[in-house]
């Protein structure tokens, strides 16, 4: 929406993170995120649609609440609309990872890091170099569930900082 600072600012980006940590159920799990200006990608797991879809509103519903909180600010936040695919194969897995992790090398001009600090990257254990992970900060993330998620998409390997998602 327009009028709002970059979801990406110091004064935002906390708040985000805590809605993503409180949007975690049993049935309804973020396992990667990054969190661009106005946007935001998740890669989460749900038993089923219900649980999809009652996480994805509530979800909204957190981080549209934590941002007007951190910006002193009423009314929307979010578009009333998300997308969703369900991914089925590893080679996807692995895809859809790659380009929510690395995604904000598409958005910035410059890119002084490899691992976005927007993003669930620095606690991504797919990783081939871990350096800069963080080692004292608790997790905003839960681990996969699923074997594609959590197992299956290394068969095409691990992901590399380096990548570029097409």
């Amino acid at each position: 929406m327009s009028g709002l600072p970059s979801l990406r600012s110091m004064e935002v980006f906390p708040a985000v993170v805590r809605a993503l940590r409180a949007a975690q159920r049993g049935t309804f799990r973020v396992i990667h995120f990054s969190v661009q200006d106005n946007h935001v990608h998740l890669l989460v797991e749900a038993n089923d649609s219900s649980a999809l879809r009652a996480g994805a509103r509530s979800l909204g519903i957190r981080l549209a609440r934590a941002v007007n909180r951190a910006c002193g600010r009423k009314g929307r936040v979010l578009d009333d609309r998300y997308h969703t695919r369900a991914l089925r194969t590893p080679r996807e897995v692995r895809f859809a990872l790659a380009y929510v992790l690395f995604n904000f090398k598409k958005h910035q001009v410059r890119v002084p890091t490899l691992l976005d600090p927007c993003s669930s990257a620095p606690w991504c254990d797919g990783l081939r170099d871990r350096r800069g992970a963080p080692l004292d900060v608790s997790t905003p993330v839960v681990a996969a569930h699923t074997w594609l998620a959590r197992v299956g998409w290394r068969r095409h390997g691990l992901l590399s900082p380096h990548e570029r998602p097409a």
